[in-house]
C-alpha cells in the first residue's frame, strides 16, 4: 500500500485552453512563411503574450508547421526530387546525360544521350568533342521539333544543366527540369539503357565535320 494525499486523487490540470494560442502561431506562419518557431515565440512576446520557447515549439511541430526547403530560385519550374513516379505515357518525362567515350585515332569525345522513361526511345544520340549549354539547348531544340516537348526532363548537376541557357529554355516552353541529388547518379539511371549502346551507333564520319573545325579555328588564332 501506497501513502497519497487525498488531494492528488482529484487533481485538476490548471494549463489554460490554448486554442487562442494555436490560432495566433498558426495566423503567423501563414503571413510570414519564412518564420521558424522562434520568430514566432519573439512575436508573440512582443504581442504581450506570456509563453515561452518550449511551448511553441510544441505547438508548432504539433500543428505540422515545420519550415519546407525552397526550390532553388530559378525562372524554371525546377523542383528538388521528391517521390518519383514511373511515366504514364510517351513525352512525360525524358532523362538527359553524357556519355563519355573515346575514338580509336585518340580524341575523346562526349555523346549527348536523350530517353523517352516511358516508351525507351531515343530521340537524340548526339556525339561532339565539346559540349556547352548552347549546345545542349540547340539539340533539344531540334529533338522537340520533331517529337514534342517533354513535360519534365531528369538532369544531373552539371554545369551545362544548371545553366541560365537551359534554364531560360525550360521555362519559355512549360518544362520542368527534375534535378537528381548531388553525388546520387542512379537518380537518372534512365540514361543507362542508351549509353550501353551507344558504342554501336557513333561513328567517326559523323564526326568528321568537328576537327575540321576545330583545325580551322586554330589556324584562325595563329
Amino acid at each position: 500500500m501506497l501513502r497519497a494525499e487525498r488531494s492528488s486523487y482529484h487533481y485538476r490540470g490548471r494549463r489554460a485552453d490554448q486554442a487562442d494560442l494555436k490560432k495566433r502561431v498558426k495566423e503567423i506562419a501563414e503571413t510570414r512563411v519564412r518564420y521558424g518557431y522562434r520568430r514566432i515565440h519573439v512575436l508573440l512576446r512582443r504581442e504581450g503574450w506570456d509563453v515561452n520557447a518550449k511551448r511553441i515549439y510544441r505547438l508548432y511541430k504539433e500543428m505540422g508547421l515545420q519550415l519546407r526547403h525552397r526550390p532553388p530560385k530559378r525562372r524554371v519550374k525546377a523542383k528538388l526530387r521528391e517521390g518519383r513516379c514511373a511515366a504514364s505515357c510517351s513525352n512525360e518525362v525524358w532523362a538527359m546525360d553524357f556519355v563519355h567515350d573515346q575514338l580509336a585515332t585518340g580524341p575523346k569525345l562526349r555523346i549527348l544521350t536523350v530517353v523517352d522513361t516511358f516508351s525507351r526511345f531515343s530521340p537524340a544520340v548526339v556525339p561532339r568533342f565539346s559540349f556547352r549549354a548552347p549546345d545542349v539547348v540547340g539539340v533539344l531544340e531540334r529533338v522537340c521539333g520533331e517529337v514534342g516537348y517533354p513535360a519534365s526532363i531528369r538532369v544531373d548537376q552539371g554545369s551545362e544543366f544548371v545553366s541560365r541557357e537551359l534554364d531560360l529554355w525550360a521555362y519559355t516552353h512549360g518544362v520542368v527540369l527534375d534535378f537528381s541529388r548531388p553525388g546520387k547518379p542512379t537518380d537518372n539511371a534512365n540514361t543507362q539503357v542508351v549509353q550501353r549502346q551507344v558504342p554501336g551507333r557513333v561513328s567517326e564520319p559523323a564526326l568528321v565535320h568537328e576537327p575540321r573545325r576545330r583545325g580551322a579555328q586554330m589556324r584562325g588564332l595563329a
